[in-house]
């Protein structure tokens, strides 16, 4: 390959070290380096080239984009650890009626009838809703990814049945893509090392040393995606 750096977003409560670990398997001497983007600013990142390729919740806006479905994750409401909510498994969007719900502007849920009655005053990020729910002032309908992502001792979160999932995919700009991309498509995907389609060339046979400093770099990458926000206690 010509390139030797791949820049990869994601969004928070996106995890790509799963990914991140094969690539650095199958070419040590090519930089993988993740990026975390906020979930507002993802689309953007990738049409002013910031980043080459971006793990995401597909924005409304998708122009200029190609996006591939990975996964949905469940939707969840988060409330504190003493509210009437907590007392079944899971709620509906019925339970909801009457709750204030907390509406960031970094929204990712696609909930056109969002249940509840929104909060007026709307906080610039999820974590900022999450400091308010924790101060008792709503509830907060996000991604399961989101609630685990910002767990607090004094706040849980239940499924909602009957909520529209929230989708995660892989995103690049349209057109003809670059071979790394390419190759961190097929990986996404799950093609095998010998596979013809995401691939720009077979890898080589790699020494003892080539091996090690995989495994060290995968260690690293994973380390690196795992890593959440601090957080104020």
């Amino acid at each position: 390959m010509t390139q030797h750096r791949l820049t990869v977003g994601y969004v928070p409560g996106v995890t790509p070290a799963k990914w991140a670990r094969t690539w650095a398997e199958r070419h040590p001497t090519v930089s993988l380096q993740l990026r975390t983007v906020p979930a507002a600013e993802a689309a953007d990142a990738l049409r002013n080239g910031i980043v080459d390729a971006a793990l995401l919740r597909p924005p409304a806006d998708s122009s200029g984009l190609a996006l591939i479905a990975l996964y949905e994750e469940t939707t969840v409401a988060m409330v504190p650890t003493d509210h009437l909510l907590t007392a079944a498994d899971s709620v509906t969007a019925a339970d909801l009626d009457g709750e204030p719900i907390l509406l960031p502007l970094d929204d990712v849920v696609a909930w056109a009838d969002t249940p509840g009655a929104p909060v007026e005053h709307r906080p610039e990020t999820t974590w900022d809703a999450v400091e308010l729910v924790a101060a008792g002032m709503g509830a907060l309908i996000v991604p399961q990814s989101l609630a685990r992502l910002y767990h607090r001792r004094d706040l849980t979160y239940r499924p909602i049945t009957d909520a529209p999932v929230c989708p995660v995919a892989l995103a690049f700009p349209e057109g003809p893509q670059s071979a790394l991309v390419e190759e961190f498509v097929g990986i996404v995907r799950g093609r095998k090392p010998g596979s013809s389609r995401g691939r720009a060339e077979p890898a080589p046979k790699r020494t003892a040393r080539e091996k090690t400093l995989a495994k060290q770099a995968a260690r690293a990458a994973a380390g690196k995606a795992a890593r959440k926000p601090r957080r104020a206690t």
